[in-house]
């Protein structure tokens, strides 16, 4: 019953987001972290004018303590009130912390925009998950970002947190997505940022550096059970995974570009300056429509392959605690 007590919450959170998903119309404790690091922005460039550093290193310390402490608190509070609500309360924390259904329904929306031809409706669907300038972007290169970021947020948005929940709870959970968050606002390397967040991003590469990887064989795994060519997979991976100015994007992007035997990544424009990155994948073939819906296909199968996996360390890990 004990081992019970300590998976439950993470199964339940991954299969309410499977069949939920994000909730849109409600508040999501995820945007709240990302109006505290707003606010804390505001107050670090008021506070520390011309030592932006150190003011970042205050913000990430500030930000990852109370990311930490609020739900720490309330699931201390939820479990001395009784066990079941405690579960409830760490579920729900787990099913907020997972990001798969709406990492699906968002990129299949160019999916379904590229099928009525609309490529406008299309751009503007892409641009609500990519962080690069979409202007410019054609049909394929607007199928490609959804991949890219499908096979990206595979680690990030969904097994990455399943991993650090598995080891330290929701709460585990909660600042690893904090970090997360902060790199996803203020972790770029242009002149606003590029002090302020500096300590975000180091520890958003350090955070990730051991899940992205442990995705990238999950997803190899995966794209043997789906029939994808999963021995090009493995090929492009030990090829191509370091590839990217991040010591952690290029894990499950080249996997994910080998599998579908396309070509990934290459030139893009943030914030209306182009960066030179080099091509993941092999140009074997052209990226089509579908290869959104199959990047998603494996992102599932990644994810329930990682998700078992973590509960065996958890019990196991657990077994030994108690």
């Amino acid at each position: 019953m004990k081992y019970l007590i300590i998976i439950l919450p993470l199964i339940t959170g991954f299969g309410i987001d499977c069949i939920l998903g994000d909730p849109y119309s409600m508040p999501h404790p995820i945007r709240l972290i990302g109006r505290l690091i707003s606010e804390c922005e505001k107050l670090v460039r008021r506070k520390f004018i011309n030592h932006l550093r150190l003011g970042g290193f205050f913000l990430v310390l500030a930000v990852v303590l109370i990311s930490s402490a609020v739900p720490f608190f309330i699931l201390l509070t939820a479990y001395k009130i009784s066990t079941v609500f405690g579960i409830a309360a760490e579920s729900i924390m787990c099913y907020y912390l997972v990001a798969a259904k709406c990492l699906k329904d968002e990129s299949m929306k160019v999916y379904y925009a590229e099928n009525e031809h609309d490529t406008e409706k299309a751009r503007k669907a892409v641009s609500m998950i990519v962080g690069r300038d979409t202007a410019v972007l054609d049909n394929k290169g607007i199928i490609r970002a959804a991949v890219e970021t499908v096979a990206e947020n595979t680690s990030d948005g969904v097994t990455a947190p399943i991993m650090y929940m598995a080891l330290f709870g929701a709460v585990g959970g909660f600042f690893y997505k904090a970090v997360n968050t902060m790199d996803s606002m203020i972790g770029y390397k242009n002149e606003k940022y590029a002090d302020l967040g500096f300590f975000a991003a180091k520890l958003d590469d350090v955070l990730n550096y051991i899940p992205s990887r442990l995705t990238a064989l999950a997803m190899i795994l995966s794209s043997a059970v789906l029939k994808y060519d999963f021995r090009n997979a493995y090929r492009i991976w030990k090829r191509d995974r370091r590839k990217h100015a991040s010591p952690n994007s290029a894990q499950t992007e080249s996997v994910c570009a080998g599998a579908l035997n396309v070509r990934l990544a290459g030139d893009a424009y943030y914030f209306g300056e182009l960066h030179k990155k080099e091509f993941i994948g092999d140009n074997n073939r052209e990226i089509e429509n579908e290869d959104i819906r199959r990047s998603n296909r494996l992102m599932y199968v990644t994810s329930v392959v990682v998700l078992a996996v973590s509960v065996i360390i958890r019990v196991v890990l657990w077994g030994v605690i108690l």
